[in-house]
């Protein structure tokens, strides 16, 4: 493992209790019956305990959309053409994708990282690159990546972390666009499962039934000839996943290590975030969870943090859009800790003073 993984991993630890305890006991202090604000209070009191501040607030927010071709398109397992990856990034960087309108009306920022798309882009103030290979290869066939490229792509998304974190970033959101990446996030799933790929697997960008039944065949086909080891994340990654996968990976872990949340957004984010709770359970503490795709390997996700999505809209779009609209909770919530009045402070009498 490479020393800036090991050394992230290392200096993420759970959140202590007491900072929790603290931010409860401010939100009990302000002028409201005791736990009235429902989970708003339970976003407020996680988004202080990681920022680790008595303070909080939200200035600066940014979607990461990591963008990677998959080898696996030449099976044929989706509704669109692998060209379409660069068309949506070129969408993106116009700012007319369903991910730049909502992050407009949030007020964050969108950054595209080409970790892997088989395209030459031209240069962009919005656009990273940080091409590992034009795509992954067909996993069908042979592992997605070496171990050294997933490692690269664990790394570079450590990178923008601390990148984001240094331009004062204090809440993230995941997001991502590669065609074929509902397979390889399926089949990241079944092996943290345990459970078959048709038990996890969806029609990701609409396909039909057969072209359903050939997606199952080749995610099972994949897992019985690479065997990914269930206790090596990596390995997992290296075999079926993503290069986009490994950035969202990377840039949790450098979140984490840096205070700042992130909000997870749908299966590829999820797959993602499932295999970054693997490395390090502490990732927990430091993410948030936004909807629930409609895509059955989502659930896993959720089965891991030990916590349930937000909202439910039926979404199936990825690109960070559900996280995009948790934003707006999180940042309600945060107004509610730092701004509503005590009754202290207000001379009104609470529930202790009868």
């Amino acid at each position: 493992m490479l020393d800036l993984i090991r050394d992230t991993l290392d200096a993420i630890k759970p959140i202590p209790l007491l900072r929790f305890e603290t931010a409860q006991a401010h939100l009990d202090s302000l002028t409201k019956p005791p736990g009235s604000l429902g989970l708003l209070e339970d976003l407020a009191k996680k988004y202080t305990a990681i920022r680790d501040t008595d303070h909080p607030s939200v200035n600066r927010k940014s979607v990461v959309v990591f963008a990677a071709d998959h080898g696996v398109t030449e099976e044929g397992i989706s509704a669109y053409p692998a060209k379409v990856t660069a068309q949506m990034v070129q969408n993106f960087l116009d700012g007319g994708a369903a991910v730049n309108v909502l992050a407009r009306q949030q007020n964050a920022e969108v950054l595209v990282v080409d970790i892997g798309v088989n395209h030459k882009f031209s240069q962009h103030p919005e656009l990273l690159d940080r091409k590992i290979a034009l795509g992954t290869r067909n996993l069908a066939k042979e592992p997605a990546m070496t171990r050294i490229e997933a490692e690269e792509a664990i790394t570079i998304g450590i990178q923008i972390a601390a990148q984001l974190a240094d331009k004062g970033v204090d809440l993230l959101a995941t997001g991502e666009m590669g065609i074929g990446n509902t397979t390889a996030s399926s089949a990241i799933f079944s092996v943290l499962s345990g459970l078959p790929a048709n038990k996890v697997t969806g029609r990701g960008t609409g396909i039909d039934d057969k072209t359903l039944e050939k997606k199952i065949s080749v995610i099972q086909q994949a897992l019985d000839m690479h065997t990914p080891n269930l206790e090596d994340p990596i390995d997992i990654l290296a075999k079926v996943g993503g290069f986009e996968i490994g950035g969202i990976m990377g840039l949790l872990l450098g979140a984490a290590s840096k205070n700042i949340p992130v909000v997870i957004d749908g299966l590829i984010s999820g797959a993602g975030a499932s295999l970054a709770i693997k490395l390090n359970p502490a990732i927990k503490d430091y993410i948030f969870s936004s909807h629930r795709s409609v895509e059955p390997g989502h659930e896993v996700f959720f089965d891991l943090l030990q916590a349930p999505p937000l909202f439910d809209l039926k979404m199936r779009l990825g690109e960070g859009t559900g996280a995009v609209l948790a934003f707006n909770l999180i940042e309600a919530a945060v107004k509610i800790y730092s701004e509503m009045a005590t009754f202290q402070s207000t001379g009104i009498s609470d529930n202790a003073e009868g």
